[in-house]
């Protein structure tokens, strides 16, 4: 089966209404019309409704979308009620995305706003066809590259986040994704034999990027001298993320705060596997408990705007990891090139 066509531009037969209009002004004004059509257009799912899930959820919804899919098939627990503000404090046990969809439809009633509960495990290709763009959070590095292979062949943008305590980040796989980008030259109008004067020219450019499938981004040597020659710069958030991941994957669940010290010695022998204590220290793993809302809102927030970016087709996306490291408090973006 050959991989379809991009679904994401056309907006010759899409118009908004004068309340789309009038609701969306300021953003039509940033951005243009045609980025908002084709926004009008985009239907989202967003999987994982916990802190990050609820940020990347309201920022979409507000971006006036065609419709999101909220899916879960967790409940809400205590340690939600540290990020999730999408759920209200009487909704404990209840399954997350329902918990999360009254409120969800009164941030922009224009969005079509629906819910799943089942488990994504159990859904295949013609479930995920459905959408423009799939957001994913919380799962596991099989499923990740399980739903994410579904996306490449189904020609569907890709991202997936999460937030450990303080801790997060967010990767992004658009296979080949186009996009258009304002450049500012300086452009000489004197004449000639005169002063030298110039004025700021602003070109519309068409551009694109390839991205790697999010198995070439976990498999990414982290071993190698170039990356290891980064490590002082940068610090070691990428591999914080990948022991974390691991954690995730051997343990079926992710640190937890009434399991902390057993958590953090699991942690340090994946550490010891895959790297060293000269490299990532035990103090790293002291905030990856929980999701803390600040943490949870700065991620979601990058993630957000990237999925906006990518269906308005305005703006280079990142490429294609954003990690935020808690040490330093700073974010910044690992560049893995595809093979």
């Amino acid at each position: 089966m050959g991989v379809e066509v991009e679904k994401i531009g056309d907006t010759n037969n899409v118009e908004l209404t004068e309340a789309e209009n009038e609701l969306y002004d300021r953003q039509i004004r940033l951005w243009g019309l045609e980025s908002q059509k084709r926004l009008r257009t985009a239907k989202v799912l967003i999987s994982g409704l916990n802190g990050i899930g609820a940020e990347v959820t309201k920022n979409i919804i507000l971006s006036g979308v065609n419709s999101v899919k909220l899916h879960d098939d967790k409940v809400v627990t205590e340690e939600d009620f540290c990020s999730q503000f999408l759920a209200s404090r009487d909704s404990l046990g209840v399954n997350r995305a329902t918990a999360s969809v009254e409120r969800a439809r009164h941030l922009n009633p224009m969005v079509e706003i629906s819910i799943d509960t089942e488990p994504l495990s159990t859904k295949g290709e013609s479930f995920f066809a459905q959408f423009d763009v799939v957001v994913v959070i919380g799962l596991q590095e099989s499923e990740l590259i399980r739903v994410d292979e579904i996306c490449r062949k189904k020609n569907i943008k890709f991202f997936c986040g999460d937030v450990w305590g303080m801790f997060g980040y967010c990767c992004a796989d658009l296979q080949k994704h186009s996009f258009i980008e304002d450049t500012v030259k300086h452009k000489v109008v004197s004449e000639p034999n005169q002063k030298t004067k110039t004025e700021l020219v602003t070109t519309t450019v068409q551009r694109e990027l390839e991205f790697p499938p999010i198995k070439e981004v976990l498999d990414f040597d982290y071993k190698s001298a170039g990356y290891q020659k980064t490590l002082k710069r940068k610090g070691p958030a990428f591999l914080v993320l990948r022991i974390l991941q691991k954690f995730r994957e051997q343990f079926q669940k992710d640190p937890s705060y009434q399991s902390r010290e057993k958590d953090i010695i699991e942690l340090t022998k994946i550490r010891d596997e895959l790297s060293s204590e000269n490299v990532v220290p035990t103090s790293c793993f002291t905030n990856v408990f929980s999701q803390v809302s600040p943490t949870a809102a700065v991620v979601g927030g990058v993630l957000a705007q990237e999925v906006i970016k990518v269906i308005s087709k305005k703006e280079a996306p990142l490429c294609n990891v954003f990690l935020f490291d808690p040490e330093t408090c700073c974010g910044f973006i690992e560049n893995i090139p595809a093979k």
